[in-house]
C-alpha cells in the first residue's frame, strides 16, 4: 500500500516508499512491498469466523477471515499471505499503490486498501526504524473458488528495521536495511457466493 509508510521522494520518479523523520529518508521501500503488506494485511486477515446458508437453495457463506503476511525483505514486490476463517488458503500478496492482488492456491482477488496511519519513529544514532500503522481495506474481484467474493475490514502494519550505516558511519539512504521485519495482520467480514 502506497503511503503505509512514507512520503515518496518528491525529486524523483521511483517504485519505493521512505520514512522520512527529521531530514532522514531512512528506508526505501518498494510501494509494491508495502502495498502489499498493508493490502495484503487487510486482506489476508479479513477472517471468516462462521459459515452460514445464504437462502434455500444456495451454498453461499459469510463470516469472519482472517489474513497475515510476514516478510524479511525490504525490497521483494510480493509477500507470502494465510487466509483463514470462512476459508483457508495462503499465496502471494501483489502490492499496488491502492489495489493488491492476493494471488492464492485456489483464485485470486482485489484489495483496495486506504493509506495507513499511526506512528513512525526512526533513531539516527542507533539506525533503528519503527512504524506501526493501520488502516481499512475492501474485497473484490475474485476469480476461481473466490468468484464474487466481498468483504471488507482493517489491517494493522508493523514495520521493524535497522538502516545500514555509510561508511562515515552515518545511517544510509541509500542502502537497503541490514535488518528488516514486516508483520501484517486484517480481519473483517468476507461473503462468498
Amino acid at each position: 500500500m502506497r503511503g503505509l509508510v512514507a512520503v515518496p521522494y518528491a525529486s524523483e520518479a521511483h517504485r519505493g516508499l521512505a520514512i522520512d523523520r527529521g531530514g532522514y529518508i531512512v528506508l526505501k521501500l518498494n510501494k509494491r512491498l508495502l502495498g502489499a503488506t498493508g493490502a495484503l494485511v487487510a486482506a489476508v486477515s479479513f477472517a471468516v469466523t462462521g459459515m452460514t446458508a445464504a437462502s434455500a437453495g444456495s451454498t453461499g457463506v459469510s463470516g469472519t477471515e482472517f489474513l497475515q503476511s510476514v516478510s524479511t525483505s525490504a525490497t521483494s514486490t510480493t509477500q507470502p499471505v494465510i487466509v483463514h476463517g470462512v476459508f483457508t488458503d495462503y499465496g502471494v500478496d501483489h502490492s499496488g499503490n491502492t489495489v493488491d492482488t492476493f494471488v492464492l492456491q485456489k483464485g485470486s482477488f482485489k484489495v483496495a486498501h486506504s493509506p495507513g496511519t499511526g506512528p513512525q519513529h526512526f533513531n539516527p544514532r542507533t539506525c533503528l526504524g519503527q512504524v506501526n500503522q493501520h488502516g481499512t481495506y475492501r474485497i473484490f474481484h475474485g476469480t476461481g473458488k473466490y468468484a464474487g467474493i466481498h468483504g471488507h475490514g482493517t489491517y494493522h502494519v508493523s514495520v521493524l528495521f535497522i538502516a545500514a550505516r555509510t561508511a562515515a558511519g552515518k545511517c544510509s539512504q541509500a542502502k537497503p536495511p541490514v535488518a528488516f521485519q514486516l508483520i501484517i495482520t486484517a480481519s473483517g467480514p468476507v461473503s462468498l457466493p
